[in-house]
């Protein structure tokens, strides 16, 4: 018997959406299988080089959850790029300001640091609750 590998090509990629729920769930645990989404690793035939991962909708990120004491002494950092602009927020001032920036920072960090990771970060549509604007999409 012999098996033949086969190759995705680009134009054979199809993209599925999948919607994520993120209410009462771990902060860590939801970017993780964010980012698997993202990257395609849950298809049959993944490749590291070829950019084949879905569109992912994520609801409610005001709704993380994080244990321990994260929610006062976890810090994100900015700089604004002038003299003295280092800005430090904690991650309740973060969930209160933007709580789609704390999915996101975290999903980014989690995917590969190649030239795919902007396009990857671009199918990521993250709402702080249940109202999205891809619901045609879920519809059956």
């Amino acid at each position: 018997m012999t098996s033949k590998t086969t190759i995705v090509k680009t134009t054979d990629i199809k993209r599925g959406w999948h919607l994520v729920d993120a209410s009462s769930k771990n902060l860590g645990r939801v970017c993780t299988d964010i980012a698997q989404l993202l990257m395609g690793k849950h298809k049959i035939g993944f490749s590291y080089h070829l950019d084949q991962g879905d569109y992912v909708v994520v609801t409610n990120a005001k709704l993380v959850q994080v244990t321990g004491r994260k929610l006062k002494e976890k810090e994100y950092n900015h700089y604004t790029g002038f003299p003295g602009g280092l800005k430090t927020f904690s991650l309740q001032e973060l969930l209160q300001r933007d709580a789609r920036r704390v999915i996101q920072h975290g999903v980014n960090g989690m995917l590969p640091k190649n030239s795919l990771r902007a396009d990857r970060m671009k199918r990521l549509k993250v709402f702080v609750d249940e109202n999205h604007t891809h619901a045609d999409r879920f519809s059956k």
